[in-house]
């Protein structure tokens, strides 16, 4: 019998605070908070714009951490007046709506055309992406969102133990470094369901890879967002179940 030391994905408390009222906690990887905030605040339809957001604070308690966002006080009215309760929104993406009325419907973004997702630029995109999962590699356990640009390149990769807070990170960076929805493509290494797709449509990217094969209603919301939308993405091969 041996006996070694192993890494373990931090699995970690956030509330979520708008103008000092508590909004959400989400069980996350507590890192690239800041860019988990304004991710999260577009795709949820808190923000519409990164100036929608005046200041992002930071701090950790015995529970957690707590990221506090200041919102423009229009913004802040327009949130406080459709405030709805997500206390425990950790999985399924849609937990603490009320009714179907209130599934998240995001707005198409129409920038420029989808660009064009060729095989090679999959192939090179999942090679970088692999290559860039640092934490990942250390445990094993953590999902990873990228976006990469018309050859596969990777402009910016997040992780967490949370699928959908990868995506909210990498949103939330490409946000805060004025990058152009419609310049490349997003990729995913969890499955791609409904929420992921919602989410990339919200911030107006027109092209999803992912490793997995996207469900019914993901490949509904792609043709409806017009987002290009490719699954059971290998290094050599590819299906593209949507085409813009």
């Amino acid at each position: 019998m041996t006996h070694d030391e192993r890494a373990v994905a931090v699995e970690w408390a956030v509330n979520i605070v708008y103008g000092g009222i508590p909004f959400a906690v989400m069980m996350m990887t507590p890192a690239d908070l800041e860019d988990f905030a304004f991710g999260f605040s577009l795709t949820e339809g808190v923000i519409e714009e990164p100036s929608d957001i005046r200041r992002v604070a930071i701090s950790d308690v015995a529970e957690g951490s707590i990221v506090e966002i200041d919102l423009v006080p229009t913004r802040l009215d327009q949130h406080l007046a459709r405030r709805r309760a997500m206390t425990g929104r950790t999985g399924c993406g849609v937990c603490g709506i009320e009714d179907l009325q209130s599934l998240p419907r995001a707005r198409p973004r129409l920038v420029r055309p989808a660009p064009v997702v060729s095989a090679k630029a999959v192939g090179r995109a999942l090679d970088a992406l692999c290559e860039g999962q640092f934490l990942n590699r250390l445990t094993g356990a953590v999902h990873a969102a990228a976006f990469a640009d018309d050859d596969g390149r990777l402009i910016a990769l997040r992780e967490d133990v949370g699928r959908h807070n990868a995506l909210d990170k990498l949103i939330g960076a490409l946000l805060r470094s004025s990058v152009d929805p419609g310049s490349g493509f997003i990729v995913i290494t969890s499955r791609c369901s409904f929420e992921m797709i919602e989410k990339a449509g919200a911030f107006g990217a027109r092209a999803v890879v992912a490793i997995s094969a996207p469900t019914s209603l993901a490949l509904d919301r792609a043709r409806a967002l017009g987002i290009t939308l490719v699954g059971i993405a290998c290094r050599d091969t590819m299906t593209t179940f949507h085409e813009v």
